[in-house]
């Protein structure tokens, strides 16, 4: 094959000229920028740039290294969880008074008479947080908990909002929060994937948009594990093929992508297709060990509700995670009732009753395990779905959908537990204090895990984008 040569001749004079005009002042403008941080040091010098899944400095000391988030999809009502209302019980039956307002909702319900929380609640712990009869294992954690009551979010439909509380925006193209994670702090153990979506049911409203990288380079989106089944397919090489072998095949594709790509620098989803290919290579020698359940204790499994069929799926993710996390995994998304499993628009105690017995154990179990082995602290745990429920009734015996004020909740990764930040007005329609939007908790959680959302920036389209968009807040009280 002829070689190519490292530059190209001018056709003419003018083309000459041209060439090396524009050239120094291509070499002013990236020792300005290269000065000011916008470029890459190792872009400005021409060195090779590192792999960027390799661990990155943090903006701040990290209170966190992980994530495992809960993902309660389809809208579990917080009026019968972890928001009671004596009030509404009081109301029961009544027109909402229009001292509310009248909120457009999805199913237009909100002339609806009010239904009261059918519920028996408690307060736990030290805390003395409320939870109810549903939640009756999770209640003995409330000391390790901070429960947000007055959040909020834009959408007003499942597509939408899960996209929302994935990404930040209820339209779908943005990078989801745990990509911005991956892109900020890079990966901690490269022979496994570095943020895992693990589903329990359906496929989640929106399907991969919630785990995307949207315009950051695809090398940070999110990998989904199989719900039935070995997790991951193919993690043993063939029969009768080597590692020597397989090494081989591995060179010999990565060759002809460098060949392919000399002329294609910014190809960017061949990059994340061939690092993909190494990180497959990789895992086959880790991840067979990470996803294997059968290493961990019959007590263990117990635990975890797996010997229940009522809460072995679920439980089956917790305990995954878990393990994930100790093997390096950076961000772990778990869906409950992927599919909108808890979209109650009517039988809600039916519902509910099912979807809360599913996780309840396991999720009890994870927060006991974590706190067991001494990785709580450097595990930032999440609790909520996309949106909250109505305070008046749809179809006599369901609730439609809130996002004016529901809860969410955290634990671990240094955050201040044993606390209710906000609160919603008498019937739990709207939050009136300590309101929480979208934005503030995924601010929030950036900076638990060390970065700072301001400075968390990608140049696109003519703009410095960052993970909040135009929005977010530090939620300080959480910080212990």
């Amino acid at each position: 094959m002829e070689k190519q040569p490292h530059y190209r001749l001018s056709r003419s004079r003018r083309e000459f000229l041209t060439r090396a005009g524009c050239g120094f002042g291509a070499l002013a403008l990236t020792c300005l920028l290269e000065e000011d941080g916008i470029l890459p040091r190792a872009l400005a010098s021409g060195e090779k740039q590192t792999d960027p899944l390799a661990p990155k400095p943090p903006h701040h000391t990290p209170r966190a290294n992980a994530v495992i988030w809960l993902f309660m999809e389809g809208g579990p009502s917080h009026l019968d969880l972890f928001d009671p209302k004596p009030v509404l019980q009081k109301l029961a039956g009544q027109p909402m008074p229009e001292s509310f307002g009248r909120p457009i909702t999805a199913m237009g319900t909100a002339s609806n008479s009010l239904m009261p929380s059918k519920r028996i609640w408690k307060q736990y712990g030290e805390s003395g947080i409320w939870v109810s009869d549903w939640y009756p294992n999770i209640a003995q954690h409330a000391d390790d908990l901070a429960v947000f009551r007055a959040c909020w979010a834009d959408g007003l439909n499942h597509v939408g909002s899960v996209c929302q509380m994935n990404t930040g925006s209820i339209l779908a193209g943005r990078p989801s929060l745990g990509a911005w994670t991956i892109y900020g702090l890079g990966a901690t153990n490269q022979n496994l994937p570095a943020f895992v979506i693990l589903t329990d049911a359906a496929e989640v409203v929106g399907g991969p948009k919630n785990w995307s990288t949207g315009f950051l380079p695809s090398t940070f989106q999110g990998t989904p594990f199989r719900k039935d089944g070995p997790p991951i397919y193919h993690l043993a090489p063939p029969e009768g093929v080597g590692e020597e072998q397989q090494r081989s095949k591995m060179d010999l594709i990565a060759a002809l992508n460098r060949q392919y790509q000399r002329d294609k620098t910014e190809d960017l989803e061949l990059e994340a297709r061939t690092r993909a290919y190494e990180l497959a290579y990789r895992m086959q020698a880790e991840a067979p060990e990470a996803v294997d359940l059968s290493k961990e204790s019959e007590a263990t499994k117990k635990l975890y509700g797996l010997d229940d069929a009522a809460t072995a799926r679920f439980g089956t993710n917790c305990l995954l995670a878990r393990r994930l996390v100790e093997h390096g995994v950076r961000f772990v998304q778990l869906y409950c009732g992927s599919g909108s499993g808890w979209d109650a628009h009517s039988n809600i105690e039916g519902n509910h009753s099912k979807m809360c017995k599913a996780s309840d154990r396991p999720i009890a179990a994870l927060l006991a395990d974590l706190k067991a082995r001494g990785l709580l602290q450097s595990t930032l745990v999440i609790w909520g779905g996309e949106f909250g429920r109505t305070p008046f009734n749809e179809k006599g015996d369901g609730r439609d959908h809130n996002p004016w004020g529901f809860s969410m909740w955290m634990a671990g990764g240094g955050i201040r537990a044993g606390q209710v930040i906000g609160t919603t007005d008498d019937i739990g329609l709207r939050g009136v204090e300590g309101r929480c939007h979208v934005h503030d908790l995924h601010a929030t959680i950036l900076h638990v895990l060390g970065l700072n959302h301001l400075n968390l920036t990608y140049f696109h389209n003519g703009r410095f984008e960052r993970p909040t968009i135009n929005g977010g807040r530090v939620i300080k009280q959480a910080l212990g």
